[in-house]
């Protein structure tokens, strides 16, 4: 996406702000904090530094995702694949 737009993308801020629009839940809330209690944090303006925030954030989802008694096999592989996507 980036590559397609560089001119919009030149800032590292710019790619942050937008990849910051598809965040959801826990990824979004934490976001969400960054902005309201830690503004200069490098997070919300070096395209490195989020990729490695939410990556992990991401990573940690996966690995402690679990199939609970009462779910259906298919509900896990649907969750699993989604928490993979994210980690590339």
């Amino acid at each position: 996406m980036f590559q397609a737009k560089p001119l919009t993308f030149q800032l590292e801020s710019s790619r942050v702000a937008f990849a910051a629009l598809y965040l959801q839940s826990i990824a979004f809330n934490h976001y969400m904090a960054l902005l309201w209690f830690d503004p200069n944090s490098p997070v919300l303006s070096n395209w490195q530094a989020f990729a490695q925030e939410f990556l992990t954030e991401a990573k940690e989802n996966l690995f402690n995702l679990q199939m609970c008694n009462d779910k259906w096999f298919t509900i896990f592989i649907i969750h699993f694949e989604k928490e993979a996507y994210k980690t590339g």
